[in-house]
């Protein structure tokens, strides 16, 4: 694997999303221990990733801690979920401490690697970031990101505090205006974390055409160019299965031509 420095810690490009873990909880524990033997060393995940009454960073807990030193875990803020509102996005500080306070209880950690933002909209992010500026300066938070987010909200919250990471939605047949937000972080030293990479669009005949002739999986496939596409992208598929996990791993050997490249571009 390839390697980013995501703020003060180098990371491998091939991470792992643990979204997917709860929905079967007893295969999790196994998925988790499996990534750390085969590198992985940055795992995405959020308070709110739960099914039923299994929370994903409990899991997460439950696998691995006392963690692993260069083990950097990302988490989210913004969107939350509760017995009394449901799914909620949160909108004051006290919210946003709220759900800091629920991922550090989760992971069973004093500090937060990574905390991103995310928000829905096109509004200022300015006084929640800030909200999130005032938790890391407590002591809660190492480092900081944001998700779901324009370029403009990028450089809003730069103005603000340095952030080491952007999580959008991203592949290769669902682009959108991401090429120029992944540009300007890379110009910057600032990670670009995909979610949505391995689904994409229904019609795929170029992938399909590509891992055919690799004897690769088309999900394969996605994550490779995903990988070659720029140095700063840091990929985080998820999965509750064994299987399917060493193949997400094994994309970042599968080595894509110029010409397959430039047909998936």
């Amino acid at each position: 694997m390839t390697t980013w420095q995501l703020g003060e810690v180098t990371v491998d490009r091939m991470g792992f999303g643990a979204m997917r873990i709860t929905a079967n909880p007893d295969q999790a524990i196994a998925v988790l221990r499996r990534a750390m033997e085969l590198g992985v060393n940055h795992i995405d995940t959020a308070a709110f990733y739960a099914s039923g009454k299994r929370f994903a960073s409990e899991l997460i807990r439950e696998a691995l801690a006392p963690y692993p030193a260069d083990l950097i875990i990302a988490t989210k803020v913004g969107p939350g979920s509760d017995a009394e509102r449901g799914f909620y996005n949160a909108t004051t500080a006290a919210e946003l401490r709220e759900q800091v306070e629920t991922n550090l209880l989760q992971l069973g950690v004093d500090c937060l690697d990574v905390v991103n933002l995310r928000i829905t909209g096109d509004g200022s992010l300015a006084e929640r970031f800030g909200w999130l500026v005032e938790l890391r300066d407590e002591g809660l938070i190492k480092q900081l990101g944001v998700s779901n987010v324009r370029l403009a909200h990028v450089q809003e919250a730069l103005t603000i505090a340095p952030i080491v990471c952007v999580q959008n939605s991203y592949a290769v047949d669902r682009r959108g205006d991401e090429d120029a937000i992944i540009r300007f972080c890379a110009e910057r030293g600032i990670a670009y974390v995909p979610f949505g990479t391995i689904t994409g669009a229904d019609d795929s005949t170029a992938v399909d055409a590509i891992a055919a002739a690799h004897h690769a999986t088309p999900q394969q496939v996605r994550l490779a160019w995903t990988l070659h596409h720029s140095p700063n992208i840091l990929a985080i598929p998820g999965t509750g299965s064994v299987e399917h996990l060493e193949e997400n791993i094994a994309a970042a050997s599968l080595h894509l031509s110029p010409e397959e490249l430039a047909t998936l571009d």
